[in-house]
């Protein structure tokens, strides 16, 4: 048996960005932007992933745009895209 069975891959990190939230007043504390997707951290600790699939291309792409401005964002999800995370991590 070698001294590597049974130990698991480490999860990679996801490096989070702070918001910027100009406007003083998000919920919106962190965001990871990937390829197809945006994960959410907000102001009470939970995090939500949304993807191309659950909330469209379109909406991904405007909250991509709105995260790196650091205004808006938290006002466009909910407007658009509330519910239509793919999951909940916490």
């Amino acid at each position: 048996m070698s001294h590597n069975a049974g130990m698991r891959k480490p999860k990679r990190q996801q490096i989070f960005a702070r918001y910027q939230n100009v406007g003083g007043k998000s919920k919106v504390e962190r965001y990871h932007l990937a390829k197809d997707a945006v994960t959410i951290e907000f102001a009470d600790c939970s995090k939500y992933i949304y993807t191309n699939q659950s909330a469209t291309p379109v909406n991904i792409a405007k909250m991509k745009e709105l995260a790196a401005a650091g205004k808006g964002l938290d006002a466009f999800i909910d407007k658009n895209v509330k519910d239509k995370f793919e999951r909940k991590i916490r």
